[in-house]
């Protein structure tokens, strides 16, 4: 099947589009560029390009919310092959500002789910063997 168009941009609501930019900058890579106070281009190198959107009134997705039973989004990143190396990975999202939402059954589950500093669910995956 022929593409109609190419992905160029998955973008994020948020209160302060260049703190947000940071923090996901020190934890996948890339080069936050602000084109604007309220628009932030995080540019990964060989990866996809995330951007940031200052909204007024942001509420963050409630995760997990019996109202609720959608996230709607979230990102997920390889955080290393052995539970050690999430662990590590676990103590630098949450010094630059993440929270953890689940670490429950994380062992059978292979990830665990955390906050950005926005409330954004994300994940840092255990990396299966193929």
């Amino acid at each position: 099947m022929t593409a109609v168009a190419r992905l160029r941009s998955v973008v994020l609501d948020c209160p302060e589009p260049g703190a947000l930019a940071r923090f996901y900058a020190a934890v996948g890579g890339g080069t936050p560029v602000e084109e604007s106070p309220d628009w932030v281009v995080l540019k990964v190198p060989d990866g996809p390009r995330l951007a940031f959107q200052r909204a007024e009134g942001y509420a963050p997705p409630q995760w997990p919310h019996a109202d609720h039973d959608s996230q709607q989004f979230h990102l997920d990143f390889d955080a290393g092959a052995t539970w050690d190396e999430v662990d590590a990975a676990e103590e630098q999202v949450l010094a630059l500002g993440a929270r953890v939402l689940d670490r429950e059954d994380h062992g059978r589950k292979g990830f665990r789910v955390y906050a950005d500093p926005a409330g954004h669910p994300f994940c840092l995956c255990r990396i299966e063997e193929p």
